[in-house]
């Protein structure tokens, strides 16, 4: 069975509010995006045009192969990072959404040689027992730290391996979800995240979300009922008051 024309509008429409979502929560600014993949073709995925994502309408949503090509012939231009996006859905057949954002708050935890990135409250468990960082010039050399090519992608995607973030050096962060929801909500908690244990770092020692107690999230399964439509509802309210 195939998604209707009606579901692929809906889930088009979706990806817009993590756009406007994520941009509003400052996990975005004038860089960085989000995707879904089709829901009828996991060999392809949506992705705005290049444009910032507080800007996003579905008209600007394109169609791409999981090489980064366009379909269709579309000539509007494209995200440079797309193959940040197409990689880790060919190499993650369970992810459905894919962000990339440069969170300010995250970057010290993308330099630091010491200080690790790991959960410490409840609302980031989504991020896992802690986020493996990839250094584009281990493989790649000296570059502008931009991920421009299916090869570059694909070493990404290879240090993501099974986690939900992977840390960029002195670049950012990309997160894969089981759906928009989940991804929109570890890439908001994630910068979140990081604030709480920076600001706990300068007390002392530091507890974190131990790994049976991620497990037993897990467990529980994504999320307990009524979660999804009731913070969705939230972060699309901020929205609308912010314009």
């Amino acid at each position: 069975m195939t998604a209707s024309t009606d579901a692929v509008r809906a889930l088009v429409d979706d990806l817009v509010d993590a756009n406007h979502i994520l941009a509003c929560e400052g996990v975005v600014d004038a860089y960085g995006h989000v995707s879904v993949r089709h829901p009828d073709d996991p060999g392809r995925f949506f992705l705005s045009c290049s444009r910032s994502p507080e800007l996003v309408t579905a008209a600007d949503i394109m169609e791409f192969g999981l090489d980064g090509r366009t379909v269709a012939a579309d000539k509007r231009s494209p995200y440079l990072e797309r193959y940040i996006h197409g990689a880790i859905y060919e190499a993650r057949p369970d992810v459905r959404a894919v962000v990339h954002s440069h969170a300010e708050d995250v970057l010290p935890f993308t330099i630091s040689k010491s200080a690790k990135l790991r959960p410490v409250i409840h609302s980031a468990s989504g991020m896992g027992a802690h986020a493996p960082l990839w250094d584009i010039r281990e493989a790649f050399g000296p570059t502008d730290l931009l991920v421009t090519s299916v090869a570059q992608g694909r070493d990404l995607a290879t240090r993501l391996g099974r986690g939900s973030v992977v840390l960029m050096r002195g670049h950012g962060f990309a997160a894969a979800g089981t759906s928009l929801f989940d991804v929109v909500s570890t890439a908001v908690y994630l910068p979140k995240n990081a604030r709480v244990l920076m600001n706990a770092l300068r007390l002392g020692d530091v507890i974190d979300i131990s790994e049976d107690e991620l497990n037993v999230r897990t467990a529980r399964g994504p999320l307990y009922p009524g979660m999804v439509p009731r913070a969705w509802e939230y972060w699309k309210a901020r929205v609308a008051a912010a314009r």
